[in-house]
């Protein structure tokens, strides 16, 4: 009986996350930059800067410089050492526990699909929940761009802490969650599956890993993407704060007295449901699938390093 208590594919899991993020973030940026733009209900970022991935890759690099690129890599980076470790982990955790208690395979020996995409969305929802601070971090400072250099992790952490609560953490915790756990519903059971199917032709090899991995990835992009457009714009979004001043001189002194109005901080967007109405009705169906060319090459290539980077760590045990 295998031991669920193996802390192995929790901590490559983790470091072969990271490796993929490394790999693979400047394109990650250009996604989130097209999937914030655009918007009418946020005058911010209302505007259509860039005209598609190369184009804000380019613009990035000769307006911001190249270091804007990597905006946000550190909470990207913590926050695979947190998601991918449990992701990854509790995905092939659950399998060995299916598998002890025989739900996993069939008379035949095959491995149930639905199983794999049942142990996968647990994992994925379950982990991105736990992990959603550091993907906020993550969103804004790409934002920000440029100036995240000057804001950094600990002063952005601290600025949403102060402004925004624990709840300004988990901004968009439900597309996110939504999100992870339907790109390891298609991700991971895909990969095992031509991983698989794939082993008398190639075997245990890297150009197996590599097909598996783009193939894979393909699947995963095109289901999520849209959730991806609404849980970004979510995460991004801060409580609006109107102020109107009057200034009413005084009769008999020369000092003014100053009445503001401030009514309660809003939101642009009250949840998911209600951000996909608006961006549906302001951009059309087309602006769910913002960012979709940069989703794809980017999960191609970080899939490919994270799981040749993890068969390879694999090979210790």
């Amino acid at each position: 009986m295998s031991d669920i208590r193996d802390w192995r594919p929790f901590v490559y899991g983790g470091m072969a996350s990271i490796m993929a993020e490394f790999g693979t973030f400047p394109i990650d940026t250009t996604k989130t930059r097209l999937q914030i733009q655009g918007q009418k209900t946020d005058r911010s970022h209302s505007e259509l800067r860039y005209r598609g991935m190369t184009d804000a890759f380019v613009k990035i690099s000769r307006q911001e410089g190249v270091k804007a690129l990597y905006s946000g890599i550190w909470p990207a980076v913590l926050r695979q050492a947190t998601y991918g470790t449990i992701k990854f982990g509790t995905y092939y955790t659950l399998k060995k526990v299916a598998t002890d208690r025989g739900l996993l395979h069939d008379k035949a020996g095959n491995e149930s699909l639905w199983c794999n995409a049942a142990c996968a969305t647990m994992a994925g929802a379950i982990s991105s929940a736990i992990a959603n601070p550091t993907d906020v971090l993550k969103v804004r400072m790409q934002v920000h761009g440029r100036g995240a250099s000057d804001v950094g992790l600990l002063r952005c952490f601290r600025e949403i802490y102060v402004h925004e609560g624990v709840r300004g953490l988990w901004r968009g915790v439900g597309p996110t969650a939504q999100r992870a756990a339907v790109i390891a519903a298609v991700e991971l059971p895909v990969y095992d599956f031509c991983k698989l199917h794939l082993m008398e032709t190639f075997g245990d090899q890297v150009a197996n890993h590599f097909i598996s991995s783009f193939i894979a990835s393909l699947g995963s992009a095109i289901a999520s993407t849209p959730i991806d457009v609404i849980r970004t714009r979510l995460m991004n979004q801060r409580r609006v704060h109107q102020f109107q001043h009057s200034m009413t001189p005084a009769a008999t002194t020369t000092s003014s007295t100053t009445t503001a109005a401030n009514p309660a901080p809003r939101l642009y967007y009250t949840g998911s449901l209600d951000c996909a109405v608006q961006t549906v009705r302001n951009e059309g169906f087309r602006a769910l699938y913002k960012g979709f060319i940069p989703t794809w090459v980017r999960m191609g290539p970080w899939n490919i390093i994270f799981f040749i980077t993890y068969e390879q760590l694999k090979q210790f045990y």
